[in-house]
């Protein structure tokens, strides 16, 4: 329902606001989850109604970090486009394998099915996913969010998680969602393939009033700031009152668990 505008004409009156509006700050202000404060170009660069080449030299031309920050992001969706024509296997099988057995069967199910619905109890990674379902787009830092949780945290195959991604967003570009998916789950072109991202530390780096969060999760609306990434930290009555699911696993017990299907418990 949320779905931005599309065509030409909306796609260069868009780059043309955000060269002029946001470039700037970009480099400083990407990862701000709650101010929106990236370019919302990539279904415009996917469907091809503005051009990555034109993009890059009008940033270049206006200069500074901002410039150079946004362009380093066209390059990698270049370079994902480059390494998918190279090796296009890799929109289906690992880049680099990792020998994985990743979990099968009902209580898999019923936690795809609860990351498919943002209500894994964690809060940053379900308001990625209603932004999800409700524009077809969601911020580059909950996509990262999303996918270390879905394919570490609840050690789910990376693969059904991008296709969940490709059926949802707007701007789904095989080669940038496979790659990207991959990157995340330890068998694409990542150097440190066994990072797992903690969504309570991100959360409070890139999120830290919560604005996000209460924006995407209005159950969480009216928590207090210290509780918005942790509401379990609350009392069982005052989580209760307000209706939020609990969480599917513990950070701890979900990084145990991949350490030890990657061999490095």
């Amino acid at each position: 329902p949320g779905l931005a505008a599309g065509g030409e004409t909306e796609g260069r009156r868009r780059a043309a606001a955000w060269l002029r509006n946001g470039l700037a700050a970009y480099e400083d202000r990407h990862d701000d989850m709650a101010g929106d404060a990236t370019s919302r170009l990539s279904p415009h660069l996917h469907f091809g109604t503005v051009s990555a080449a034109e993009l890059a030299h009008r940033a270049r031309k206006a200069g500074g970090p901002g410039a150079d920050a946004f362009v380093r992001q066209l390059c990698w969706r270049d370079f994902h486009h480059q390494v998918l024509a190279a090796r296009p296997a890799a929109a289906h099988a690992d880049y680099r394998t990792r020998h994985d057995h990743w979990r099968t069967g009902p209580e898999a199910a019923a936690d795809i099915a609860a990351w498919k619905e943002g209500r894994t109890g964690y809060p940053v990674v379900d308001a990625a996913m209603r932004q999800l379902a409700h524009e077809g787009w969601t911020h580059n830092r909950g996509r990262l969010l999303a996918a270390s949780f879905l394919s570490k945290t609840l050690y789910v195959d990376w693969r059904t998680g991008a296709r969940h991604f490709l059926e949802w967003l707007v701007d789904g570009d095989l080669a940038n969602n496979q790659l990207n998916w991959q990157w995340v789950a330890g068998t694409g072109t990542d150097t440190r393939p066994h990072r797992v991202l903690n969504p309570v530390a991100q959360g409070r780096r890139f999120d830290p009033g919560g604005a996000y969060v209460r924006r995407w999760v209005p159950e969480l609306a009216d928590v207090e700031r210290r509780f918005v990434h942790e509401p379990w930290r609350m009392a069982a009555a005052e989580r209760a009152r307000y209706g939020y699911p609990e969480p599917v696993i513990g950070l701890a017990e979900g990084l145990a668990r991949f350490k030890r299907a990657r061999g490095r418990d």
